[in-house]
């Protein structure tokens, strides 16, 4: 069943510009920044993570739940902010959102337990879900030929190479303790980044065309549980021992993933439009390349969290020290998302998938230096840079090639498929590595050093296996 709501006469942009217009550079400014603060926002707690258990008295599983808990929402309401943007006014809902996320992200730095914060991050992760959907239909009405392409990997290198800086972003503030905010700083900082936005974008963001398109609130109420009940076991798991319930949850979540689909069919066929629809998944190389982006962000988004845990607890590195060592990764990552196109077009597609294999190296390498308890020195920096460079060769080129392939018309909903594939990536890979992680560190027969070292070959495993789907999705 879906709302109805009074139609308003539609709005039409003006033509864009070739796209290296002042207004369009504006415009991409505008709303990366955005982009940039919903991304960051999924990393940048994981340094602040020892601080947290401090001040807040948090358990593991609680932590983690503070960590996917704003990446569950945001994900599940993806595709759903999509379709909302086609409604109202794709302006309109990234501003919305913005102004959700700013109110959430201050709530967040105020919040006096762990049960508060939690429920502060899902509301970050409903306003992410409202302004980040926006952001990909905007480059491609607004931008064209070349200028989308640059667009699109400035795009690309936004979502993944931002959980990189927010690592680094995270120590950093979390070091400074500002006025003795701590742990607070990292969503603190969002309030006045926020703000300014909100002041510039209705001037800078144009109005778009609204379409009456339909919402499938039977698909997202399928989905939404669903879903949870896949990441609460993974992440409750562990220090329950893996109780019954645990293994219903899965169950369950499998079953629903299975309704999820059933659903989907049911609501097309009686003229609906469902949040996962034909014509989108049959866009060139969309359903391969969402599967690869979700492989690759399960690994890269568990390694970042794991490895937060592990330089600060294990090592017994400063929040500013932890932050700092991904320095390297970050550089590198983005040098390698914004320079891809300079290697010639004929080398992409073995590009794409050599980047991951690298990566996958690079993952397996770390872990082996890492088992024993190794100080990060100049040979694990330089690993680290490494790895940063292989990412950075396969996600962005993957994800604007792909995304440049899509229709205009279906910008909106691919888009919110693909980010939520990376979204639901990042969440299971926190709940499923990081409770690998978690219980071989707590276990009387492994050292905490070995857990990281084991985790980190197993997810190298798993970012070669996605090398195999992405040499598909590449073609």
């Amino acid at each position: 069943m879906t709302q109805s709501l009074t139609k308003s006469p539609p709005t039409v942009a003006a033509p864009a510009v070739a796209g290296s217009s002042r207004r369009s550079l504006a415009i991409l400014a505008v709303i990366l920044l955005g982009q940039f603060m919903a991304v960051i926002d999924a990393s940048i707690v994981n340094v602040a993570i020892p601080a947290m258990r401090t001040s807040l008295h948090a358990s593991g599983s609680g932590l983690q739940l503070i960590v996917s808990g704003y990446v569950i929402a945001y994900a599940v309401l993806l595709v759903t902010g999509a379709r909302l943007g086609d409604r109202f006014g794709q302006r309109t809902m990234f501003l919305t959102g913005l102004a959700l996320f700013t109110i959430a992200s201050l709530a967040c730095g105020l919040a006096w337990n762990t049960p508060v914060l939690i429920i502060f991050r899902f509301l970050q992760g409903i306003g992410s879900a409202a302004m980040i959907p926006q952001v990909m239909t905007l480059i491609q009405r607004e931008f064209t030929g070349n200028t989308r392409a640059r667009a699109l990997s400035a795009y690309a290198a936004v979502i993944s190479g931002g959980m990189v800086v927010g690592q680094i972003l995270g120590g950093l503030i979390v070091s400074a303790d500002l006025a003795g905010t701590s742990w607070r700083g990292v969503f603190l900082v969002n309030v006045p980044i926020g703000l300014v936005l909100l002041a510039v974008a209705p001037a800078i963001l144009p109005v778009t065309v609204r379409t009456e398109r339909k919402l499938d609130l039977a698909g997202l109420a399928v989905l939404t549980p669903a879903v949870l009940l896949l990441v609460v076991p993974l992440v409750l798991g562990h220090e329950q021992d893996w109780p019954v319930w645990t293994w219903i949850a899965l169950a369950a979540a499998a079953a629903g993933f299975v309704g999820f689909l059933r659903v989907e069919r049911w609501v097309h066929k009686r003229g609906g439009a469902p949040l996962f629809a034909d014509q989108v998944l049959r866009a060139p190389g969309l359903i391969l390349t969402a599967a690869t982006l979700f492989t690759v962000m399960c690994t890269f988004g568990g390694w970042l969290f794991v490895m937060a845990i592990h330089l600060q607890s294990t090592l017994g590195y400063t929040a500013l020290h932890a932050g700092l060592l991904f320095l390297p990764m970050g550089i590198t990552f983005a040098l390698a998302s914004l320079n891809w196109q300079r290697i010639p077009e004929r080398l992409h597609a073995t590009m794409i998938p050599a980047g991951l294999v690298l990566a996958a190296v690079t993952m397996v390498i770390m872990g082996l230096l890492l088992r024993d308890g190794a100080d990060f020195g100049p040979l694990e920096l330089t690993v680290f840079g490494i790895m940063g460079i292989g990412f950075g060769l396969s996600f962005s080129p993957l994800m604007a090639r792909t995304t440049g392939k899509i229709p205009l018309a279906l910008a909106a909903d691919a888009s919110g498929i693909l980010v939520t594939n990376v979204q639901l990536g990042t969440v299971v890979g926190i709940a499923s590595f990081g409770s690998v992680f978690l219980s071989l560190a707590g276990s009387t027969t492994v050292s905490a050093s070995h857990a990281v070292g084991i985790t980190a070959i197993v997810e190298g495993v798993t970012v070669l296996a996605a090398s195999v789907l992405a040499a598909r999705a590449a073609r």
